[in-house]
């Protein structure tokens, strides 16, 4: 493969478009809505009409507003299609000569889809993710073969580190500094792992990811693999995932038989290839280190740090770790360049991040928006506000993460706002919740998920965990005072400081963050004798 076999792959993909388009949305939340049925009924629609010469039926990924699925999109009109049924599917191809479709058809300007600035998700409901042709028809693998022919590993580092992109994993890491600190250490081996294993409640980013745009994971992986010196990578994907898991096998399969990936990319003298490691579900096994021992066949139990990754990782090698979104973005930063990037979102949070919008909100589906944009715009705007009564609060983080209630909503998402209000970015999962939540039995569900996910490997975990638990279900059950209390809250210091991994050093996070904002449910949950003493404990 060399470069201009790559452009007559995209040519010949783009020239294969018939004039019109019918892109069903084929990724896992619409396939569990029927779309399987509803894809059949249009393909039989078209062939019997003797179509199939003017009207390309094609599968493509997430099309985002996942809670309104089957969703259907038509070129070159641009029209919109939600809650398609098999009964109504028909009447999209009459509305393709102009005539009225009995289809529920959306508003593409509404805040959802106009407030969005898809870069991770530019290609998501707009290409085939099983065909290689049609990621390469929108300049797939340009970015790799730019940075073998004009640029060297050093300055495809600076290029990442210039651009300002943060991990989008949760922590926000700078991951410039991330592959800077591998690619200067030494050894004949070195690794890069995709760490897929999304286990949030309520996330399902990276899911959408691999289902809709599987290459552009697989070639931001070998970009780079080339930036710091390595010729092997894993993902490493939740076993739950099993639409992402065929996805990505086939796009590797493809990728390996065009010579994109493997040995002599481009004829350019970099070898890499890619294996996919499937794990069981255990949520502890997103932490980095636990996650690296499941590779190696162990139990995925985290081990103390230092010596991190970058130094001392898989089977002892220097080791790169980012996540799917992380990966999503290096392709776009090097066909723009860094200073495009650097340009959006906030000076210390660069770019976009993709949510999860979820719980009770009107517009439930996958956004990517702006550094910066407020959780007002995201949740009264794109979100469409509640489905009944008032915003109460929004859950960031997940089982990390913590509850900022409607007071805040002004604040912009990036990495330090959300830091000043005691929860985190997390890896995208935003949850809304109305005046009906009761803030102690969430963060008593929080502590419940964390209890049973905890690997035990350590007693401030293990044990902490698991009385925690027991505090917060007292509480919930009118059974608790205010020592309990107050045993609470000294607890949650100390499973946080003393935990080993990020598991149990984050459990608290939600925990703290209602009893920071929502103190009063705590109190109106504590014994009926305890009134009183409840009333002097205030004042």
């Amino acid at each position: 493969m060399d470069i201009s076999e790559l452009y007559r792959l995209a040519e010949r993909g783009r020239s294969r478009r018939k004039p019109f388009r019918i892109r069903c949305c084929m990724a896992a939340g619409c396939q569990s809505s029927g779309a399987i049925a509803v894809k059949q009924v249009l393909a039989d629609a078209l062939s019997a009409a003797g179509l199939n010469d003017k009207v390309e039926l094609c599968s493509v990924g997430c099309l985002r507003f996942c809670g309104h699925g089957p969703m259907i999109a038509t070129d070159p009109d641009e029209a919109l299609y939600e809650r398609v049924t098999p009964e109504n599917a028909c009447s999209i191809l009459g509305a393709l000569n102009g005539e009225s479709s009995m289809a529920p058809r959306c508003d593409g300007n509404q805040p959802f889809f106009a407030d969005q600035l898809p870069i991770v998700l530019e290609n998501s409901g707009q290409i085939d993710p099983s065909r290689i042709e049609d990621y390469i028809a929108v300049g797939g693998y340009e970015s790799l073969y730019q940075v073998l022919y004009d640029l060297t590993p050093a300055e495809t580092v600076a290029a990442i580190t210039q651009s300002g992109l943060r991990g989008r994993g949760g922590g926000g890491y700078p991951t410039g500094l991330k592959w800077s600190t591998v690619a200067k250490m030494s050894g004949d081996q070195k690794y890069v792992i995709c760490n897929a294993d999304e286990g949030d409640p309520g996330a399902f980013m990276d899911r959408s990811v691999l289902e809709s745009d599987p290459h552009r994971v697989l070639e931001g992986m070998a970009i780079s693999g080339y930036a710091i010196g390595a010729s092997h990578g894993f993902i490493y994907v939740r076993a739950e995932y099993p639409l992402a898991i065929q996805r990505l096998q086939k796009a590797i399969q493809q990728a390996k038989r065009y010579g994109l990936l493997g040995s002599q990319i481009f004829d350019a003298g970099f070898d890499f290839k890619i294996d996919i490691r499937i794990g069981a579900g255990a949520f502890v096994c997103g932490e980095e280190t636990a996650l690296i021992h499941s590779i190696e066949g162990r139990r995925g139990n985290p081990r103390p740090r230092p010596p991190y990754p970058a130094e001392s990782g898989l089977w002892g090698c220097p080791t790169l770790i980012n996540n799917v979104e992380t990966f999503a973005n290096i392709t776009p930063i090097i066909r723009n360049g860094p200073d495009w990037f650097r340009n959006i979102g906030t000076a210390g949070s660069a770019g976009t991040k993709v949510f999860a919008l979820t719980g009770k909100v009107q517009n439930t589906g996958l956004i990517e928006v702006p550094m910066g944009t407020t959780l007002r715009r995201i949740v009264e705007a794109m979100g469409g506000g509640v489905t009944e009564g008032r915003v109460k609060a929004v859950q960031t983080g997940g089982p990390s993460g913590g509850c900022i209630p409607a007071q805040f909503f002004d604040t912009p998402v990036d990495y330090e706002s959300l830091q000043k209000l005691g929860t985190i970015m997390g890896s995208g999962g935003m949850i809304v919740m109305d005046d009906n939540t009761s803030m102690v039995e969430i963060a008593q569900f929080y502590m419940e998920f964390c209890r049973e996910e905890s690997c035990g490997k350590c007693v401030p975990c293990r044990a902490g965990t698991v009385q925690l638990h027991e505090l917060l279900s007292k509480i919930v059950n009118h059974q608790a005072t205010v020592v309990d209390l107050e045993h609470l809250e000294a607890l949650c210091q100390m499973v946080q400081e003393m935990s080993l991994c990020g598991l149990g050093q984050s459990a608290p996070n939600p925990v703290l963050s209602t009893l920071r904002y929502f103190r009063d449910e705590y109190l109106a949950r504590l014994k009926p004798s305890m009134l009183e003493e409840v009333g002097h404990h205030v004042r």
